[in-house]
């Protein structure tokens, strides 16, 4: 019976330890995680800002209301990746109102998952809209020109 005991004891031990060992390990890889996607996050808010930019200085904005939108919604959400992350890794205090306000939507990464949600429906839309384009290429036209409506069809005769 003693020979269990010290086993069990030996068998804590043994688990106690490598519990330690593995969550201070797993502590510098998530640490090391959140610090990638923060420098991910930037690049990408920059990358998209400058297509973004691009776009309105060529006056392109005009003619690509879809693809402005999807850049749009992709930098918010790098953004947001930057800032959540910035913010995990500061490891904030959460106290009072404003703390649950910052757990709630940042920490808990509510407003990344609605920009990525959003932009995710925003590329179905542009993958319908180019469908439509390249299958569907005179009814397309018609209905972006407003033909479809009788709008255009006192001026051709």
């Amino acid at each position: 019976m003693s020979d269990d005991g010290a086993t069990t004891a030996h068998l804590s031990v043994a688990m106690t330890t490598t519990t330690q060992v593995t969550s201070s390990s797993s502590r510098g890889t998530e640490f090391y995680f959140q610090c990638a996607v923060v420098i991910i996050g930037a690049m990408g808010t920059g990358a998209n800002g400058i297509i973004l930019y691009a776009l309105i200085a060529s006056q392109q904005h005009k003619k690509h209301a879809l693809i402005v939108s999807q850049n749009a919604l992709d930098c918010l959400g790098c953004l947001g990746l930057v800032v959540t992350y910035s913010l995990k890794l500061s490891n904030p205090h959460l106290a009072g109102p404003a703390g649950y306000w910052l757990c709630t939507l940042v920490l808990s990464e509510a407003l990344c998952s609605f920009a990525i949600c959003a932009s995710i429906i925003n590329l179905a839309a542009v993958t319908v809209e180019r469908y439509l384009r390249v299958v569907h290429a005179a009814w397309s036209k018609t209905k972006r020109d407003g033909r479809s409506f009788g709008h255009n069809r006192h001026r051709s005769k």
